[in-house]
């Protein structure tokens, strides 16, 4: 990859500028879009407003950095080495009893999907998915066809049920790991901070996404 030197100038100086005037400093990690005000955003395809981070590889940043750390539909489209790998990277970049929140669909969700008895809610879900992401031939078993264009679609490698993900978070130190509703927070700083649910509806995003913080010890 070609690295082009004033760009990484400019993000250094602009690090440099965040940590002499935030107090409370907080990282997100794969922000797309979503630019959030007083953190330091980043992608591995950055927008405006963002910087460049390959949340595979180690973090340039020093240990116990940020007060907070956030990524939001991201730790699915890393294989579950790399997840690990990531979770340990936001554990060493955080302070002591800092927090990290991840957003992440929910396998159990796909699970019920294909469940009888559907509510209102998931089959108005498998229609829509259905409409958006399927060929326009399809039009029978459309739970099956969505689920399956779940796991593979997007760049998806590895998704998680609550029990999963938490066992992995607190496997890479975390502690007082709980799950929250998208939007939701005991914690100030990490409310309303979500960008999924405005992009598919937050009707959709309750039903296809969970959140889950916990603490560094």
């Amino acid at each position: 990859m070609i690295v082009d030197f004033r760009v990484l100038l400019a993000n250094r100086r602009f690090i440099k500028a965040y940590f002499e005037s935030q107090r409370i400093r907080k990282l997100q990690i794969g922000c797309g879009g979503n630019i959030l005000e007083n953190w330091i955003n980043t992608d591995i395809n950055p927008c405006p407003g963002a910087l460049y981070l390959d949340a595979r590889n180690k973090f340039p940043f020093a240990s116990n950095t940020f007060d907070y750390v956030f990524s939001e539909h991201l730790i699915e489209h890393l294989t579950y080495d790399e997840a690990v790998r990531f979770l340990r990277e936001c554990h060493r970049v955080l302070k002591l009893s800092g927090k990290i929140r991840v957003s992440t669909p929910d396998l159990r969700f796909l699970i019920e999907l294909y469940g009888g008895n559907k509510t209102e809610l998931q089959q108005k879900y498998i229609a829509w998915a259905a409409r958006t992401f399927l060929p326009a031939n399809i039009n029978v078993c459309l739970d099956t066809f969505v689920i399956n264009n779940f796991f593979r679609a997007w760049g998806h490698k590895f998704i998680y049920d609550d029990e999963s993900l938490k066992t992995l978070m607190m496997e890479c130190g975390f502690a007082d790991v709980r799950r929250f509703s998208s939007g939701q927070s005991e914690d100030e700083n990490l409310r309303g901070i979500e960008l999924h649910g405005r992009i598919i509806g937050e009707e959709f995003n309750r039903l296809e996404s969970m959140v889950l913080e916990g603490t560094k010890n």
